[in-house]
């Protein structure tokens, strides 16, 4: 996240640390999009391959535990789980995808669904697409970055686990997804790096999402 000053840095991860300070709870779940009403309120979605750490991520952003469940078991989330935060800004979780054990009617349904979503959200302000550092950019990454192109969304990636890579891993990693995003017409440029278990990246990414949010009062 490029800043033109220290100064304007720090008021930027003051205005993420209010936002994400204030409360932030659960208020929809849906698996059919006809259950789902206008938005009224900035959206920003969490979007990533079963067992990336979007439950782990959005629980850091949040500073709680158990905002969004997870679990070891991959797929678990199958609907869009919204969250309101401080009436400024929602989150949505979406159902994770490259579940090996769905069979191919299931997943042909979910990118359906996914695009749908996607294409008719005039409130989506950006996915964030996140994928795990420490293992290869998979065809279904590259298959959801070509539904997101399509549905002219902006996404932004963020790298997820990263404190489990050595600096060179995690600068060569870094180099390697540069040049997947770099040829993305709906792709945000700034590529960020983050782990829920350490707390990298955490304040910088309230941050970015706290200048998508409505401002305050």
């Amino acid at each position: 996240m490029p800043f033109s000053s220290s100064k304007e840095e720090q008021a930027l991860l003051e205005e993420g640390r209010l936002l994400f300070a204030s409360e932030c709870k659960f208020f929809l779940g849906i698996q059919d999009l006809k259950q789902l009403g206008e938005g009224q309120l900035p959206e920003i979605a969490f979007s990533g391959r079963s067992n990336v750490g979007k439950s782990s991520l959005l629980n850091a952003l949040a500073g709680q535990n158990f905002l969004a469940r997870t679990s070891s078991r991959p797929g678990r989330t199958q609907q869009l789980n919204f969250f309101s935060l401080a009436n400024r800004l929602v989150l949505v979780d979406m159902p994770g995808y490259g579940y090996a054990e769905a069979s191919k009617k299931v997943k042909e349904s979910w990118q359906n669904t996914m695009f749908t979503f996607l294409r008719a959200r005039p409130v989506l302000k950006r996915v964030l697409l996140l994928l795990d550092a420490r293992i290869e950019v998979k065809q279904n990454d590259l298959q959801m970055i070509d539904l997101l192109n399509r549905a002219a969304v902006s996404f932004q990636v963020i790298l997820t686990k990263c404190d489990s890579l050595s600096q060179p891993a995690l600068v060569a990693k870094t180099g390697e997804v540069n040049k997947i995003v770099a040829k993305q017409p709906a792709a945000y440029p700034h590529i960020m790096l983050t782990s829920s278990k350490s707390g990298q990246g955490i304040d910088e990414l309230r941050a970015q999402l706290a200048q998508l949010a409505i401002p305050r009062l």
